[in-house]
């Protein structure tokens, strides 16, 4: 009876076994599946410098004995900031194909040929395996991008996305093991030491000191969203995005413009802040582009009058765009948004910029004031439709001039041609001079 039970006993067992191999192949291929799938999934991170050596160079502030340099933060972070040279091929001139207007041009201007405009600018590493962040303006418009690093080696790289509204761009060399530059961690405040790092007017990689004037800088009209970091750092054409560290090294911005009425520095210069830059550079690396939220309203800040006594926070909403996302929501014109998911909206570039820095379909709980009564909107972002770019006031001064020292203002405008009777009246003139070997009448 004993090795009858036995035998049923070993029966059941090879009846169930097969199930159990199964069961155990089955959650092998779903840890590996899932495995791959993280892996896969993972985004751009932002470096972040070790807390040891975050302890060992930190500053300390309001002893007797004065910080006599800032060595190793600049040591650490130089090595991350590169050179970037652009190139661009100038079309020839249209009248060239006129063989004695041609020749008129050659004698002012010099022998006729295709020349390459040089422009140059600076990046930041921010992986070990060659994604460069820059701004958009210092590649626009580039046939060739080369990038200098601070040890002599150069490599071509391509681009990986660009993003003019914000005026950032990724840019990626074929290399590893390239040393990234951490971001600071904590937000940075007005009063921090500040360095900025880059390349002002092709001198090679230099550094310069100030400190952190003012932070959420906007209504600059230099890009479509902005959040500025103000620092009377030097900042000088060929400095466009480098990096702003702080007294550890850590980045803190990418410079981008400056206050110039000479093209020079004068003490007020504008970085972008890395919270931006983190959410702009994983947008680019994973899509190649930048989505942001949309409400389809024109709007305009409460306080118009700065020597009113009385403040009035809030915006107004003076249009509604139709089919849009305030339109679908119940917006109405006249409507005074307070507060948008209980984040006060003191001025309409409050508001541009929190609704910007969200994803399309994001639901958003706002505040209005309408005719004297507080009401509750529920409103369902769209993705931000492509809008003309931004142009830069004359009075800031960028790097695209390759530091002409100039202040410049961004025009796509062809210079002005002759009419057809004046291009004649001149080739008859030319000819008549050719004629006397430019002998006088």
């Amino acid at each position: 009876m004993s090795s009858s039970q036995n035998t049923n006993n070993k029966a059941s067992l090879f009846k169930w076994l097969p199930w159990v191999l199964l069961l155990l192949v089955l959650a092998a291929f779903s840890w590996l599946f899932m495995s791959m799938k993280t892996a896969s999934e993972e985004i751009w991170e932002p470096p972040r410098t070790p807390p040891v050596e975050q302890e060992a160079d930190a500053p300390v502030a309001d002893t007797p004995e004065p910080i006599s340099s800032y060595h190793d933060a600049v040591a650490r972070a130089s090595q991350s900031v590169v050179n970037i040279y652009t190139t661009q091929t100038m079309a020839e001139h249209p009248y060239m194909d006129d063989p004695v207007l041609r020749r008129f041009f050659e004698f002012h201007s010099g022998p006729s040929q295709d020349q390459g405009s040089t422009n140059l600018g600076s990046g930041v590493i921010v992986s070990e395996d060659g994604f460069i962040v820059t701004n958009a303006h210092v590649i626009e418009k580039a046939d060739e991008i080369v990038v200098a690093f601070n040890d002599g080696r150069k490599n071509r790289a391509t681009v990986i996305g660009t993003d003019p509204d914000s005026d950032l761009a990724v840019i990626k060399v074929d290399m590893t093991g390239l040393t990234p530059l951490g971001f600071r961690e904590d937000p940075i405040r007005v009063g921090d030491l500040a360095l900025a790092i880059g390349n002002p007017f092709g001198v090679g990689q230099t550094v310069t000191q100030g400190i952190i004037s003012a932070t959420g800088r906007t209504g600059l009209g230099v890009n479509k969203f902005e959040d500025f970091i103000q620092t009377d750092a030097a900042i000088n054409p060929g400095n466009s995005g480098g990096a702003l560290v702080d007294a550890r090294g850590e980045l803190v911005g990418i410079n981008t413009v400056i206050f110039s009425r000479s093209g020079g520095s004068m003490g007020i210069g504008f970085a972008i802040p890395t919270a931006l830059v983190e959410q702009v550079m994983n947008a680019l690396i994973k899509d190649g582009k930048v989505s942001r939220g949309w409400l389809g309203i024109e709007i305009q800040s409460q306080l118009q009058d700065p020597t009113r006594l009385e403040t009035s926070t809030g915006v107004e909403v003076l249009n509604v765009i139709e089919q849009s996302p305030a339109a679908k929501s119940g917006l109405r014109v006249g409507d005074i948004i307070l507060t948008i998911d209980g984040v006060e909206m003191t001025d309409a570039n409050t508001l541009i910029q929190y609704v910007a820095r969200k994803a399309p379909d994001t639901e958003l709980n706002a505040q209005v004031l309408r005719q004297g009564q507080n009401a509750q909107v529920q409103i369902v972002l769209e993705e931000r439709p492509e809008q003309e770019p931004t142009a830069r006031p004359a009075v800031l001064q960028n790097d695209l001039s390759g530091g002409t020292g100039q202040p410049t203002i961004e025009d796509d405008e062809a210079a002005p041609m002759m009419s057809e009777e004046e291009r004649d009246r001149m080739r008859e003139e030319l000819l008549k001079l050719f004629e006397r070997n430019g002998a006088p009448q």
